[in-house]
């Protein structure tokens, strides 16, 4: 307060200068990373979706030219208008939004001389959990579950929580991977129970299991899974029936003697609600990078949690993005766990500068350092750009 009584305050007007996206290439799916540069050459870095996600590159260079020179602080105003159409509702241009708005929450902080956690309301906890795919070779075989366990309890990154699905009597064949089929035999759905009772059986109970699907099956034979799984107790049953949200949905989650968990594919809010409302499962589980950024599932969770349903993220991103929806996940009341393909100790683990360990004891820090904290390793990232693209410098 000044000598006069008068409250001051500072104006903070930075403008955006330049949007550049980048392509980096991983062991089996690209990554579609995104700069922001705003004035005083102060940036931000997100990740849009990478793998499958063809012309998300061209679609952050469509959106780009309308945000130059706008102040990269106005986070809602600027996504709200990203792509959209007069319905106010964003398309195919979600993905590349999303990565754009997630590098304003990294720029914001960063000019504001805070952590993006704290701009999106406070951290309720200092580390998030995050969960891997970790599986044995063969379910069917105790021997191959044994030794899967001795391994899992050995690796370095600690994780205690494992997502997968049922391999049939061969590591190559899934039981109803063929989507002409949705439905199960007797055999098969009590080979889906003994496997993952072979598994609980060698893994013990300090460990989280989640039945992984890819939304094939229809409402009986999704039902008949979650029983066969129930006496291993998972974490969750994860996308047994198709993406978007029917009654069956709600009758499934009704049925089910396990938490049924979906979410990723869908788009914002206007998608997520009536499985909110109506009960249509038990974890919401979206991906950040196809529903809309911080903010937009930020106020997902804020839905969910009326109707008492925690969060959990997909994430099949690099080290940025676990990173980075770690960060927001440290901003969620009642969240579960956070997906990754990262914190298996190769090259994927150095594509950030960080000042500590990465995954630790199955957990990933919160930051106190300005925005999202972290920064790329150039050298890391040029080695495995993919082809024709260039270092964002």
């Amino acid at each position: 307060m000044s000598p006069s009584g008068d409250l001051t305050t500072t104006s903070i007007q930075p403008k955006i200068t330049d949007i550049t996206p980048m392509v980096l290439q991983g062991p089996d799916r690209n990554y579609t990373l995104v700069k922001i540069t705003a004035d005083d050459s102060i940036y931000g870095i997100g990740e849009g979706y990478g793998s499958p996600g063809i012309g998300v590159k061209a679609q952050v260079e469509a959106i780009a030219p309308t945000l130059i020179g706008k102040n990269p602080l106005e986070i809602d105003a600027l996504y709200t208008g990203m792509g959209t159409r007069t319905d106010g509702s964003a398309h195919a241009l979600m993905r590349a939004a999303s990565g754009i708005e997630m590098a304003l929450w990294d720029l914001a902080g960063k000019i504001l001389g805070v952590p993006s956690t704290v701009l999106l309301g406070g951290k309720f906890r200092d580390k998030v959990r995050v969960y891997n795919h970790a599986r044995p070779r063969d379910i069917l075989d105790p021997a191959s579950c044994r030794e899967w366990a001795q391994q899992v309890k050995e690796d370095p990154a600690g994780f205690t929580c494992h997502k997968f699905g049922f391999p049939h009597t061969t590591p190559e064949a899934d039981v109803g991977r063929d989507l002409s089929n949705r439905v199960l035999t007797s055999k098969e759905l009590r080979q889906i129970g003994e496997g993952f009772g072979n598994c609980r059986d060698a893994l013990g109970w300090d460990h989280d299991i989640m039945v992984h699907c890819h939304w094939e099956y229809d409402t009986r034979t999704a039902i008949q899974i979650a029983e066969a799984v129930a006496p291993i107790k998972p974490f969750w049953f994860e996308d047994g029936m198709i993406v978007n949200y029917t009654e069956s949905w709600k009758r499934l989650t009704a049925s089910s003697p396990v938490p049924i968990c979906t979410g990723e594919n869908l788009w914002r809010r206007q998608e997520f609600a009536d499985f909110i409302v109506h009960q249509g499962c038990d974890i919401l589980h979206p991906d950040l990078r196809n529903s809309g950024g911080f903010l937009e599932n930020k106020r997902i969770a804020d839905m969910a949690e009326v109707w008492g349903l925690p969060m959990a993220t997909h994430n099949t991103g690099s080290q940025l993005n676990t990173w980075a929806t770690c960060q927001w996940a440290g901003s969620i009341r009642d969240f579960l766990a956070c997906e990754t393909i990262t914190g298996k100790g190769g090259w994927m683990d150095e594509v950030l500068i960080l000042d500590g360990p990465y995954i630790e004891n199955g957990h990933l820090r919160i930051t106190e350092k300005p925005g999202l904290g972290v920064d790329l390793n150039p050298d890391v990232v040029k080695a495995h750009l993919a082809d024709g693209e260039t270092w964002w410098g």
